[in-house]
């Protein structure tokens, strides 16, 4: 029996798709009018990656220049999404289940606070953490162990889930936490996890 689940938040309770091209339209038009020798193959990908991944992971991977990066970057942790968000539909059915929830989330922190305020899940969680590498090293295993330490749980006893096999899904591993890869596009069929699913509801399966 779970004592705990642990949640990412950017597409495992909402699709970052849904809000992107309002939340991103600034950060596009920077990149665009400022890619340098990024050809447009890479930077078309370098856009679809954000939706996915934190903005310093991406700058690093597609070799943003330093202006660019810095300027992103003061962009980003100045921002804040004020526009009506959803969940996705099935959030709603395990929302609702009895067993601790927390919310680990990477990225700047007046943007994904804003995001949980607009999607209206603060009361679900008994904590929310952000791991804002601008303000912090701390990492998600760091906040997954504090977790685990400071209310007295097994590695066994938590769940943790999330759509990313390089970030909330490593973390546990390492940990040896129990994992639930929610991946309803089929990103990523060889990761080996616990469980990979398309479908949240299947949390109760794991429970």
């Amino acid at each position: 029996m779970k004592r705990a689940l642990i949640f990412d938040l950017d597409n495992t309770i909402y699709p970052v798709s849904s809000i992107s091209e309002n939340l991103f339209d600034q950060l596009f038009t920077l990149m665009t009018e400022n890619q340098g020798e990024m050809d447009l193959e890479s930077l078309l990908a370098a856009k679809e990656e954000l939706t996915r991944k934190p903005y310093h992971l991406v700058a690093d991977k597609y070799n943003f220049s330093e202006d660019l990066k810095n300027r992103g970057i003061d962009l980003l942790k100045n921002m804040a999404y004020e526009k009506p968000m959803q969940p996705f539909e099935e959030y709603f059915h395990i929302k609702y289940i009895p067993i601790k929830k927390y919310l680990v989330t990477t990225g700047f922190t007046k943007l994904q606070l804003s995001k949980v305020k607009m999607l209206g899940i603060e009361n679900d969680f008994m904590e929310i953490h952000i791991v804002d590498p601008e303000i912090s090293e701390q990492t998600k295993k760091d906040v997954f162990a504090s977790i685990m330490e400071r209310h007295n749980y097994l590695p066994e006893e938590v769940l943790v889930i999330g759509d990313d096999p390089e970030s909330e899904i490593k973390a546990a591993i390492e940990l040896g936490i129990d994992t639930f890869l929610f991946d309803p596009e089929n990103k990523h069929p060889d990761v080996l996890v616990n469980v990979r699913s398309a479908y949240l509801k299947e949390v109760f399966d794991w429970i």
